[in-house]
């Protein structure tokens, strides 16, 4: 019996340090999910059961009579993990399940029966508790070595059903993994489970008849069991990233230490009790640490080995993720390219979330938070790139090559582990080039765009001054001729009427293609810094056009105040506010109004032109502005298109706004560069 007991000490020690060691995992690397959450208390089950069972087999280690408090104390704590334990797989399980979608059933009918089952589950450890409250109460004696036989067969089909329905599932979660480790990991839970499930029916609702020591070589098994799956667990995370929290590899090789140095300290003890009929306690002591200096040479072989494996995995990695970044940048789109970012570097690294922002120069620079700032912050003066680094997240900022660009990281736990931290301070530092393509890529995608829409415009221009040159100067013959045979006595007056129809149209005619030699024609003549004042020209546009105005019963509204000293020729200022003008009062309603405005905003001259109109349709809003598209009947569709045009060449900016107000109304908004600004 004293060998059993030393493997119950041993095996409970290395079960309580187990699972605080997971304990400490999950608490470091804490993810948004109920998963991780119930894996917890499993564990701090699991750690109260074999804390009290280990705090018991200590006090009969060094107690002839141990005192009842203590183990009062340690029968409510074994009880208290005992209790909660099979609720808690099922929850784990539950959990887990709702993760794997192929697993369950449809969504709806999954929470519904989740939360019946846990209803029942947490039910039953309500009742268990009492029971073991009022053993606590009354009972004489607690069995440590059958614990469970204290709360009833009930107890008993309860723990049994709750490992058979895990290992049921894990059977379920192995036939559809895709991946073979984690399918052999599902199988060693599932068989594991299997056993568990089988020792504590016959154990506990059985209960066969057999001999003492028999009964605790069953009952320390069964004990024992969750040791190797949560230790293969601790593989299965760190070597294929199990889980999805392997990526935490410092923290799980510092726990890792730290619990196997405990481990080794409690072994120690225990073989220097053991000892301690032939050698010293601190003889065996010395001996069996010492032998540590024999494994410090294979140790660091293995630990450069590891940091090599990692080192070259994470640089794998990040030229992955750079290889795509690059990609999408040649498609020449910054926002896309920003979004992407976002979703595969967090998708790559597994954090919780990555926000980036990336603007060409010239546009607003993102700041840097106050709380990236100061504490552990570094420059790389390769890259030009300041990175902040505080509180567990990694902030960066950079500016290189024309670009500026920000980027912020967290993780899913309190901090980065050392690889991922290096891995994303290099992606930051390769992202300015990526950024740098995808703006060039995207001027040049621009420019050409631009340079197609100027050759177009060009083609048009020459083509409609071929037809106004043309055209022009035939109809100012004939104009020219009906004019002297209009005024001839010898013209009978059944023809001076049709005549004067004749010469109407051919001025109408004439008119068109006025307009379209105002289109081809460019706008600055000779000096290229042409300067005028457009608060003169707002006033002689509305002089000539206010007589058309009160023809039609329109009101036309001017205000203009003081001088606009414009950098743009006197002409493409024209031919802008006439358009805009004769366009107002075309669309205006029947006694409405027209509004013309000028003023200096934003270290520009502003020109608004408005109209009470019935406004522009959201689908011709763009094309309106194109040449030749036109919703009249008599119209060509060059008017603003010349204003288009015109403000292009002055260096200005046209805004359209459409509707108004309360439905109606049309406004133009022309930009124009202040002389001097």
């Amino acid at each position: 019996m004293p060998t059993l007991l030393y493997v119950r000490l041993i095996g409970f020690t290395a079960g309580t340090l187990l699972m605080l060691f997971w304990m400490v995992v999950i608490l470091g690397y804490r993810r948004q999910r109920n998963f991780e959450r119930v894996f917890f208390f499993l564990c701090l089950a699991l750690f109260l059961f074999y804390g009290g069972s280990l705090l018991d087999l200590n006090a009969q280690v060094y107690y002839a009579q141990p005192p009842p408090l203590l183990t009062a104390f340690a029968w409510t704590t074994l009880s208290a993990g005992l209790c909660f334990a099979p609720a808690l797989l099922l929850h784990l399980h539950l959990e887990y399940a709702s993760t794997r979608k192929p697993v369950m059933v449809s969504a709806g009918d999954s929470d519904r029966a989740k939360r019946l089952i846990l209803t029942f589950a947490y039910a039953f450890v309500i009742l268990f508790s009492v029971k073991a409250y009022r053993g606590l109460t009354f009972a004489g004696g607690f069995d440590f070595l059958l614990p469970a036989n204290s709360f009833g067969k009930p107890f008993g089909i309860f723990l049994a059903s709750a490992l058979g329905a895990s290992a049921g599932w894990q059977f379920k979660f192995a036939a559809s993994a895709a991946d073979t480790n984690e399918k052999l990991f599902h199988r060693f839970a599932a068989y594991g489970l299997s056993v568990s499930a089988l020792l504590v029916a016959l154990l506990h609702i059985v209960r066969l008849p057999l001999d003492q020591r028999t009964t605790a070589v069953a009952t320390t098994s069964l004990a024992l069991l969750p040791i190797p799956l949560f230790a293969v667990l601790i593989y299965a995370v760190q070597k294929h990233n199990f889980l999805q929290i392997g990526r935490q590899t410092n923290l799980m090789y510092a726990v890792s230490v730290t619990f196997l140095a405990l481990l080794y300290l409690a072994l120690v003890r225990r073989a220097s009790g053991l000892l301690e009929p032939i050698l010293p306690p601190e003889a065996t002591a010395s001996v069996l640490l010492f032998i540590l200096v024999v494994f410090v040479e294979p140790m660091q072989r293995l630990l450069a080995r590891r940091l090599h494996e990692t080192v070259r995995r994470e640089m794998d990695r990040v030229q992955l993720l750079m290889a795509e970044v690059q990609n999408q940048a040649r498609q020449g789109n910054l926002e896309a390219l920003t979004r992407f970012f976002e979703h595969r570097a967090r998708e790559t690294f597994e954090l919780y979330d990555v926000k980036a922002s990336f603007h060409a120069l010239g546009e607003v620079t993102p700041s840097v938070p106050e709380s990236a700032k100061g504490v552990g912050s570094h420059t790389v003066p390769r890259r030009n790139a300041t990175v902040a680094l505080s509180e567990g997240r990694i902030s960066q900022s950079f500016l290189h090559g024309g670009t500026v660009g920000f980027v912020r990281a967290e993780p899913h736990g309190s901090s980065f582990s050392g690889e991922t931290r290096a891995a994303l301070e290099a992606v930051c530092e390769q992202l300015p080039a990526a950024i740098e393509l995808c703006c060039a890529v995207q001027e040049k995608v621009q420019l050409e765009r631009e340079l197609a829409e100027r050759e177009r415009l060009a083609a048009l221009g020459q083509m409609a001054a071929s037809i106004s040159h043309n055209l022009k100067n035939p109809l100012g013959s004939i104009k020219t001729i009906l004019q002297v045979q209009l005024e001839s006595p010898e013209m009978p007056d059944s023809l001076k009427s049709e005549t004067q129809m004749v010469l109407s149209e051919i001025s109408r005619l004439s008119g068109k293609l006025s307009q379209l030699l105002q289109f081809s024609r460019p706008a600055v003549l000779g000096d290229t810094n042409a300067a005028c004042d457009a608060a003169e020209i707002v006033r002689e546009v509305t002089e000539v056009l206010c007589r058309e105005a009160d023809r039609n019963g329109i009101v036309l509204q001017v205000s203009c105040n003081g001088n606009l000293p414009v950098v743009a020729p006197k002409e493409a200022v024209n031919d802008i506010l006439s358009n805009l003008v004769v366009n107002a009062l075309e669309a205006a309603s029947t006694k409405g109004r027209v509004m013309v405005t000028a003023a200096r905003e934003k270290q520009k001259a502003l020109i608004q032109v408005e109209d009470d109109g019935g406004g522009i349709p959201a689908d011709l809003r763009e094309k309106v502005l194109q040449p030749f598209f036109t919703t009249k009947t008599q119209g060509t569709g060059l008017g603003l298109a010349i204003v288009v045009k015109r403000v292009s060449e002055a260096n200005g900016t046209l805004e359209l706004e459409s509707p108004v107000a309360n439905g109606r109304g049309t406004r133009f908004s022309v930009w124009l560069p202040l002389l001097g600004a």
